[in-house]
């Protein structure tokens, strides 16, 4: 017995020296999973780290390299130049541009829960005919490109369209060019993310409200956004974070100077000369505007997951 023991240990040890590295790795994968595990997770973690860290890093190693020695920087900044970043308020009223964005994301982010939270109490609480056929249009309207939308909303905002025999007011370089279809751009998202959270408040709570005199407006403000509350600061904080950074209509729907509320993006091409482009200003502009939103995802991000996973959960 114990030669026939030995004879099979030796052949196993046998089998272990002949095989390969990649059929030894899956072997002990087989034999220990949860090492597999923990390895995958550090490579998706490196992975995630590196894709989403390195743009940063790399905004940080152009914006203190010096505006001459620029050219051929490789993973160190040449230099050390932290005055880069007072000087993009020197050339620039760049804080402007900062108070223009925060302003457009607050009055759109306001716009569309207020409508996102009719919109959401009548798909979620409310049973109609063709319910689930209008929910549907509404997100297919959410992936049109918004380049569909720019010549119609552009003649419209300059006074090219007559309604009735009379021009459309004259929007362009207002806020209203860009709350406007930013609100129209990312309420769809907000819908479908309340439709799910008062979907799942009982009836009972609704009707308990609405016995002691409150109208069905009243229960909504009273009763179903406060325990909504992880979705609507979903909905919000992704409202917010979208039109702080949206590219599209904040280019075109305004001249770019600062009293036209022209926001950040164009505080960013601001620092690009006749001649030349101040690459320096234009990474450090771009550190400072971002700040603030990395901030309020670092902040709100438990808000944020907890929101999406509820949402998806059925009670």
């Amino acid at each position: 017995m114990a030669q026939t023991e030995q004879t099979q240990t030796d052949g196993r040890q046998q089998a272990e020296t002949t095989q390969g590295p990649f059929q030894r790795w899956v072997q002990g994968s087989i034999q220990d999973p949860e090492r597999t595990y923990q390895a995958m997770f550090y490579v998706v973690t490196i992975f995630f780290l590196f894709t989403t860290l390195f743009p940063f890093y790399w905004l940080l190693v152009l914006a203190l390299t010096p505006r001459e020695s620029i050219i051929n920087v490789w993973f160190l900044p040449k230099g050390f130049n932290p005055g880069v970043f007072v000087e993009i308020f020197e050339q620039l009223p760049f804080h402007l541009y900062m108070f223009n964005s925060f302003v457009l994301a607050l009055v759109t982010t306001a716009i569309v829960l207020v409508l996102a939270s009719l919109a959401g109490y009548v798909f979620g609480r409310l049973s109609f005919p063709g319910r689930g056929a209008l929910m549907l249009l509404i997100l297919a309207i959410s992936y049109f490109p918004p380049a569909a939308f720019l010549l119609p909303l552009f003649r419209l905002f300059t006074g090219n369209v007559e309604i009735f025999g009379l021009s459309s007011p004259m929007l362009y370089n207002t806020p209203g060019a860009m709350v406007l279809p930013f609100s129209a751009l990312f309420m769809p998202l907000s819908i479908f993310i309340l439709t799910t959270f008062y979907g799942q408040i009982p009836d009972g709570l609704e009707d308990a409200a609405r016995i002691e005199g409150t109208t069905r407006l009243g229960a909504l403000f009273r009763v179903i956004i406060p325990l909504s509350a992880p979705g609507v600061a979903t909905a919000g904080v992704l409202t917010f974070i979208s039109v702080y950074n949206e590219f599209f209509f904040s280019f075109l729907m305004t001249n770019g100077e600062v009293q036209n509320w022209a926001p950040l993006l164009w505080g960013i091409l601001g620092y690009q000369g006749q001649y030349a482009e101040f690459y320096n200003l234009m990474a450090a502009a771009s550190i400072v505007g971002v700040l603030p939103i990395a901030i309020l995802v670092v902040i709100a991000q438990e808000k944020i997951v907890s929101g999406l996973t509820a949402g998806a959960l059925k009670e």
